[in-house]
């Protein structure tokens, strides 16, 4: 069963060195973690992304790539609306 997620990634030394990385090399996401959009704060220290994945063991493999830059928390999310 595919489940979203909650990224916050809190950028270490700001956006720059992040959006470098970025730029050069991509996500760098494993196959199977899927992004659907994120949101920055405006003064850029803080993004938020919301993911998909089956597999919640494939963050360890994105995030191991950009530790050095950011630290992350992944929030799994309830699908389901109730009335």
């Amino acid at each position: 069963m595919t489940m979203r997620y909650m990224v916050i990634e809190k950028f270490r030394n700001g956006a720059e060195p992040v959006y470098e990385r970025f730029n050069t090399h991509g996500r760098m996401m494993p196959l199977g973690l899927e992004y659907i959009d994120s949101w920055l704060t405006e003064d850029k220290t803080v993004c938020y992304q919301l993911m998909e994945a089956k597999d919640p063991d494939l963050f360890k493999a994105w995030t191991d790539k950009w530790a050095d830059l950011v630290d992350f928390e992944i929030i799994p999310l309830a699908t389901e609306r109730k009335p």
